[in-house]
């Protein structure tokens, strides 16, 4: 069934270390297989079980997670695929990696752009009282209006080049009570930052970030050494704020056209609940922009000297 064909290059490395941790991650009861007794010494499914499983040899699957082996076909993925029982996200995943691996070394991308436009922010500022931002596809936070930044307590005390919502949720200590549900919400964070780095690895800003929660967060280096890649998403988060009490709001995130990388937050509440009370609170308590409404939305008040 599979293609004998190996190639060495970095490209397979990421396709190997996303396999291997599904593979170590599925139980064999999950995928049909019954077990003995006896002390398993391997987490999750052996080599050979999932080589068995998807139809290859145990040698061409042994090539494959250790990325000496970088093409293999559109059948070999699939059968993987169903093997590990792997939704549609995870399923695009592997293909995604498979293709990059199979081009590597591809020409570096150019870095994402961190300019946020005029018009953007000018629909922040219309979006009042909602709270809403920009941020770039490592989570740093680009811009924002008052109730966007004010709804992370304690961001605004970070320097803005520091701002980051990853950075905010393992390093902050505020974030741990800010989200009565943490454990859920960093789950769905590293996914989506691990999807992003398995298929641009070398992206200065990925790499950059990444390596310094990895080095500050044993949370975080845990969860990535999931390899998980579908963050679980509720319509709904709340926040136990420490200026405005407790609200739930509605949460929406879209790519913008025309600014590769870069998505625009925005939460809203139903008028005339105690939610909504609460998110106009924090949009008049909020640390308004200097020479508002004129000044541009998410720049810090300039000092004279």
């Amino acid at each position: 069934m599979a293609s004998e064909r190996s190639s060495s290059g970095g490209g397979g490395l990421e396709l190997g270390q996303f396999l291997r941790a599904r593979r170590t991650q599925t139980r064999p009861d999950q995928v049909g297989l019954t077990v003995g007794t006896g002390l398993r010494r391997t987490p999750g499914l052996r080599r050979e079980e999932l080589a068995t499983l998807a139809g290859m040899s145990i040698d061409y699957y042994v090539r494959l997670e250790r990325g000496k082996e970088t093409r293999p076909s559109p059948s070999v993925l699939d059968a993987l695929a169903r093997a590990l029982h792997l939704d549609d996200a995870e399923h695009q995943h592997l293909r995604e990696l498979a293709a990059r691996a199979a081009r590597y070394a591809p020409e570096p991308p150019p870095p994402p752009s961190r300019t946020v436009g005029p018009h953007l922010r000018l629909l922040l500022e219309t979006m009042r009282p909602n709270p809403a931002y920009v941020i770039s596809r490592s989570m740093e936070l680009l811009a924002w209006n008052p109730g966007g930044l004010a709804l992370y307590a304690g961001l605004a005390d970070w320097p803005a080049t520091q701002r980051n919502l990853a950075r905010y949720l393992f390093l902050h200590p505020t974030a741990r009570t800010l989200f009565p549900d943490w454990e859920y919400q960093v789950r769905g964070c590293v996914a989506r930052l691990r999807a992003q780095a398995g298929i641009d690895p070398d992206a200065p800003d990925l790499t950059s970030l990444v390596g310094e929660l990895l080095l500050k967060s044993p949370d975080f280096a845990k969860l990535w050494e999931r390899y998980d890649v579908v963050g679980r998403k509720k319509p709904q988060k709340t926040f136990h704020h420490p200026q405005v009490g407790v609200l739930t709001l509605t949460g929406q995130s879209m790519h913008l056209e025309d600014t590769p990388g870069q998505r625009l937050g925005v939460y809203t509440a139903e008028p005339g609940t105690p939610d909504h009370d609460a998110m106009l609170l924090l949009d008049l308590t909020a640390p308004q922009p200097a020479g508002h409404p004129e000044a541009k939305v998410g720049q810090q008040p300039r000092t004279e000297s």
